[in-house]
């Protein structure tokens, strides 16, 4: 038998072992292939008619949902001027921007002519009263510097399309559920709807166009790729036509949502990819400073990167560096391919003719005059608050001692003119314990003439001590007898 001929048993047939070998991988494959299309398809559970009349139920917009609309907006500008990421993601969460939107991706997709009319209408007016808001809003904020969470909503890239558009298809797909889950308000904090609009009025507000335009593309982008999403998961899962179009209808209004998303996508592509570049050339860039420009006794301070301008700016301290070391590090610059025509500026304290020296010294008193002022500052309050609180007390104990002090002179000479006999008058506050509990007594000490009786005496005691109660505003006072 030859080598390349196929085994085959006694009555010439293929070898049955190997035919059922055969079949069990045929088999294995099909139970694969059927797993994963079972896995990935979303027809399986889709109700077209629940998802379409919860959409278009969500489209309307007035009475409680606008109110509910300019709260969210009020609350996430508040987010933004705070650069409180938490406080944003609230507000999304309570947005009611999604619906229109929705409605529109929806309408397109099942040619609802009325349905598409009622949600352009509806997103109009929200984002109108969105940016009116977030307008009203900042124009009286005390706070008109730009935080970190309103700068990262003025330059979209492409990734910004890429999540509107996943965002966007998890929330349709999961809207079409019978068994509905929390995929909507993630897909409202995902593509962050509100924040571009609140942006928008910050940029209104400040006089600041390019935050304005650039927060509103970013809101465009996120608007027509969630709508565009909504669009093709109903082509795809077949929702019924509210109005049937011939073909040449359906490929016009095909090519024109294309043409749309195309372009709005392009100039976030070339955003995308000038951002890239800007952080490639800075990695490569600090990556160069740390490894290449390194000499022995000098120290970097402080460099800037020039992105626009490609040039790297170093301030050192320490051994001056020889021309011969630089040019060698600008030759190195060369090496890599994104540095290549960057030019490298050594500032150093030792190069007198250098008309920036007085700036690395400048930058050098300005810190260390801000750890000074910081230092200075902290010691300033914390003498501040030992003040206040010194003073504080010093009040307490002068509002004791004016409570607790008794006009005892005064009180004598009326005592004398009241009671007969009366020779000297003494008070004081004695403190006693029974051993569980300590009292603090008012006592009064009358002298008494030696020449009254004691019966007069006890009585004339007992006048005393009401009147010394009454004068003293006392509960309890204590009245010991002594003669003179």
């Amino acid at each position: 038998m030859e080598k390349n001929e196929t085994p085959k048993g006694m009555n010439g047939q293929n070898d049955p072992a190997d035919v059922a070998s055969q079949e069990n991988i045929k088999n294995i494959w099909e139970q694969f292939k059927e797993f994963v299309l079972g896995l990935l398809d979303i027809r399986n559970g889709a109700e077209p008619k629940i998802t379409i009349e919860g959409i278009k139920k969500d489209i309307p917009f007035k009475g409680h949902t606008a109110w509910i609309l300019v709260f969210s907006i009020f609350i996430a500008s508040i987010g933004l001027n705070t650069n409180s990421t938490a406080v944003v993601i609230g507000a999304m969460l309570i947005s009611p921007l999604m619906g229109p939107i929705l409605g529109i991706g929806l309408s397109v997709g099942i040619n609802d002519i009325e349905t598409l009319r009622r949600s352009f209408v509806n997103f109009l007016v929200m984002v109108f009263l969105s940016i009116l808001t977030a307008f009203i809003y900042f124009k009286f904020s005390p706070f008109q510097t730009a935080s970190n969470e309103i700068l990262g909503r003025v330059e979209p890239t492409f990734l910004d399309v890429l999540i509107a558009f996943s965002g966007g298809l998890a929330g349709i797909v999961a809207g079409s559920r019978k068994e509905k889950s929390n995929a909507i308000p993630g897909v409202a904090i995902a593509t962050a709807l509100m924040p571009p609009l609140c942006t928008a009025g910050f940029g209104l507000a400040t006089g600041n166009l390019s935050y304005f335009f650039g927060a509103m593309y970013l809101f465009i982008i996120n608007t027509i790729f969630i709508a565009l999403s909504t669009f093709l998961i109903v082509k795809y899962l077949r929702f019924p036509m509210a109005r049937y179009a011939n073909a040449a209808r359906r490929k016009k209004v095909n090519r024109i949502v294309i043409s749309v998303a195309l372009l709005v996508i392009i100039p976030s592509v070339f955003s995308f990819i000038s951002i890239m570049e800007r952080t490639f050339y800075e990695r490569d860039a600090s990556l160069f400073l740390k490894e290449t420009v390194i000499f022995p006794g000098s120290e970097q301070i402080k460099h800037n990167i020039d992105f626009e301008k490609k040039e790297l700016e170093v301030y050192m301290i320490g051994n001056n560096v020889p021309v011969t070391a630089i040019e060698a590090w600008q030759a190195k610059i060369g090496d890599s391919k994104r540095l290549t025509g960057t030019k490298l500026k050594i500032r150093q304290g030792h190069d007198k003719t250098d008309e920036l020296t007085n700036t690395l010294s400048n930058k050098v008193k300005e810190g260390v005059l801000q750890d000074l002022y910081a230092q200075n500052s902290k010691e300033l309050s914390n003498k501040d608050a030992k003040i206040l609180l010194l003073e504080n007390e010093l009040q307490r104990v002068t509002e004791m001692y004016k409570k607790d002090k008794v006009p005892l002179l005064d009180l004598a000479k009326e005592a004398k003119i009241n009671y007969d006999g009366l020779e000297g008058l003494s008070f004081a506050k004695v403190v006693k314990t029974n051993l569980k509990k300590v009292e603090e007594i008012p006592v009064a000490s009358a002298i008494w003439s030696k020449k009254l009786k004691k019966s007069v005496v006890n009585e004339q005691s007992k006048k005393l001590r009401k009147w010394l109660q009454f004068k003293l505003e006392l509960d309890t006072l204590l009245i010991k007898q002594d003669y003179y």
